[in-house]
């Protein structure tokens, strides 16, 4: 990595906010869902969705893995992709198709579709509602009489922090 690339992302991982709030509130609103779902919350389950809360960036389910065999030994994949479908199912978590990992669900306590902006430099992933552009695409499957089985759109792009991280160090740099 140059320096430059390094200092520009230090500057970006400085203002990065404290994750445990975003944790906090995901694993309250996963436990009252699935106390009202009548469903089981189990241990694996909250322990891979509080590894998917620690960032808002999308992880893979052999990272989620590696994570979780220091202090569960006995996980195997099929473990970790089982709680993954459970939290799926749930909507609790959404899976970033063109990256193959999973991020947390910002909207769990209902249904949406998913508007997904995948930063190419920092990696984080940012969900966003988009009624306007899901109206407009809801309007376009109607004209072409497609009946939609499950939607979900990425963008991939630069965040609003990388793109001023960048433009500050370049500014700097002149």
């Amino acid at each position: 990595m140059t320096q430059q690339a390094e200092m520009t992302e230090l500057e970006h991982t400085s203002t990065i906010h404290d994750h445990s709030g975003c944790r906090e509130k995901a694993i309250h609103t996963a436990e009252k869902l699935c106390s009202q779902r009548g469903v089981r919350f189990t241990p694996i389950r909250r322990e891979i969705l509080e590894l998917i809360w620690e960032s808002h960036r999308a992880i893979k389910a052999y990272d989620l893995l590696d994570r979780i065999k220091p202090h569960m030994g006995s996980a195997k994949p099929a473990t970790v992709y089982r709680a993954l479908d459970f939290l799926l199912e749930q909507g609790l978590i959404h899976k970033v198709e063109s990256l193959n990992a999973f991020m947390g669900c910002s909207y769990s306590d209902h249904r949406h579709d998913q508007l997904l902006l995948v930063c190419v430099q920092c990696h984080e992933v940012e969900e966003r509602p988009g009624e306007r552009v899901m109206e407009a695409i809801a309007m376009e499957l109607e004209q072409a009489a497609f009946t939609m089985q499950r939607k979900a759109i990425e963008i991939h792009g630069i965040c609003g922090r990388c793109a001023s991280s960048s433009s500050s160090s370049s500014r700097a740099a002149n």
